[in-house]
């Protein structure tokens, strides 16, 4: 018996989510209508590619990944809040305090904030270019979900 490598282990848990998954999409009642595409295909479909994309994971052949064991000492020994374990900290932390802030301050606000925070603190300086790059995309997905999708979004501070 050979043992399992990581790719393998995470087929199975995948494998076993996604049968889960379609066991509770075999659930969900059909529309009393006769329609082309019910409320159920959706969750089917994602739940049996979930299971074929586990099946390739199980078989894939893992191959060394270049540097996969060495250690970036600079990365490691920077300053506090640029270490790899600290950007994921902090990371975290912004999308928690972009949760607690969106009702509060909108989705419109919320969200450049947490763009231009998270590119800013990721390195990217040309701060004006950031700033209406953010604004211009939230814009956009906040029209789309609110005029054609009709989804409600919190407007907070700014009178939409």
């Amino acid at each position: 018996m050979t043992r399992l490598n990581t790719n393998q282990w995470l087929a199975l848990v995948f494998a076993v989510l996604a049968v889960g998954y379609i066991a509770m999409a075999w659930q969900i009642p059909t529309f009393p209508l006769p329609r082309p595409v019910d409320s159920d295909l959706f969750p089917k479909v994602l739940g049996f590619s979930l299971l074929i994309l586990s099946v390739f994971l199980f078989f894939e052949k893992p191959t060394p990944i270049a540097g996969a064991d060495e250690v970036d000492e600079e990365a490691q020994h920077g300053p506090l809040l640029l270490t790899p374990w600290a950007r994921v900290i902090v990371t975290s932390l912004a999308i928690a305090a972009y949760a607690l802030l969106l009702v509060p301050l909108g989705f419109v606000l919320a969200s450049t904030l947490l763009c231009v925070g998270l590119t800013a603190y990721y390195g990217y300086r040309r701060h004006g270019v950031n700033l209406a790059t953010s604004l211009g995309v939230v814009l956009a997905l906040y029209l789309t979900m609110t005029k054609v999708m009709d989804v409600y979004l919190p407007t907070g501070l700014l009178p939409f």
